[in-house]
């Protein structure tokens, strides 16, 4: 039986095939400004994390929508002249019913991204992107949401190409960018399953878990809230950075877990300072960067990536102690819970 584990490791590969594979020659945007995405759930982090490079790298301006308050109280902006729609499993009924709202008001283009291209998503909208990764049988999403991540890069890659905002040289530059970080997927993992052994026992006791990101790891942050809420099981939250200094930080107790997200971005003091206040006052404290460091309790990626591409690799060890936490605790994340839940609530068709 294939497990969430397995598909952290096919991470590597899948992506490479993805970027490989992703034609940014094709001519399928136009004149494009506004784009408004779609998304819920992981989908919605991956967005998330995609939001900087997307706006970074074109002339996108990327507003990202959770579908269902969208849809019920959602104002269709008129500047709007791209939506994207994204769904891994393509049945989220939230944002298929968005996009219909959306097609009977306004001629915009509609994008879906998904997994699979026969799912009801791509029923309602003008082209599909297949996310190139296939099926994800595990419904705690792992390579998925690193999918999403690259596809969305590559999107706004191919935009930036079909507007002549990047030149074909420009264009290679970013490729070799993204292809630098996602060569460090498996050394990651590897760096992830050492800092586990190590704090094992930290980690297993926790009672709450809590990341902090800022840039495009706020997305990151985001998904490790999903991600160990899904499969730990225990309180978990993900802030961006300086919204944890607002009124969040007064909760904390002996019980919280701490993780730091940091890239080599000149926010990286100010998440410094707040990790050197907060240590004294919780149970543990660790950062997560992509930079080196000596320090035992960090897990340092030592890659040499661009801060717009960092959650491609700084997701990893998320998703991997995720897995080892649950399992550590005698989680069976193969047996599924709440069966009938998407059956009764209607969340997905």
């Amino acid at each position: 039986m294939v497990t969430m584990l397995d598909y952290i490791k096919e991470e590597q590969v899948s992506l490479t095939t993805i970027l490989d594979e992703f034609d940014c020659n094709k001519k399928q945007f136009g004149e494009v400004k506004y784009c408004l995405i779609l998304a819920t759930g992981s989908s919605y982090n991956a967005c998330l994390a995609a939001k900087y490079y997307m706006e970074s790298t074109s002339s996108l301006h990327i507003d990202i929508q959770e579908p269902f308050n969208y849809l019920h109280y959602g104002k269709v902006d008129s500047k709007v002249d791209l939506v994207i729609a994204v769904s891994q499993s393509g049945k989220s009924t939230s944002t298929i019913k968005a996009v219909e709202k959306l097609t009977l008001s306004t001629n915009v283009k509609t994008i879906a991204i998904t997994s699979d291209i026969t799912s009801p998503i791509t029923k309602v909208v003008d082209t599909v992107f297949d996310l190139n990764m296939g099926i994800e049988k595990v419904g705690f999403v792992t390579k998925g949401y690193s999918a999403t991540i690259l596809n969305l890069m590559l999107v706004a890659l191919s935009a930036a190409k079909e507007s002549e905002l990047l030149t074909s040289d420009e264009i290679e530059d970013e490729i070799n960018n993204i292809r630098s970080a996602i060569m460090n997927i498996d050394n990651v993992i590897t760096k992830s399953a050492d800092f586990f052994e190590i704090h094992k026992e930290s980690l297993i006791s926790g009672h709450r878990f809590i990341a902090m990101g800022y840039g495009p790891n706020w997305g990151t942050a985001k998904e490790f809230e999903t991600k160990f809420t899904e499969t730990v099981r225990k309180p978990s939250q993900g802030f961006e950075l300086e919204a944890y200094m607002h009124g969040p930080y007064l909760e904390a107790n002996r019980d919280h877990t701490l993780f730091y997200i940091e890239t080599d971005n000149k926010l990286k003091d100010r998440s410094i300072a707040l990790r050197n206040y907060m240590k004294e006052y919780v149970k543990s404290s660790f950062t997560i960067t992509i930079e080196k460091s000596e320090d035992p309790n960090t897990l340092a990626l030592d890659a040499i990536v661009s801060e717009k591409v960092s959650p491609l690799l700084l997701i990893i060890p998320f998703q991997y102690l995720a897995y080892q936490i649950a399992t550590a605790q005698g989680i069976d994340l193969n047996k599924r819970i709440f069966d009938n839940f998407d059956q009764v609530l209607k969340s997905k068709i």
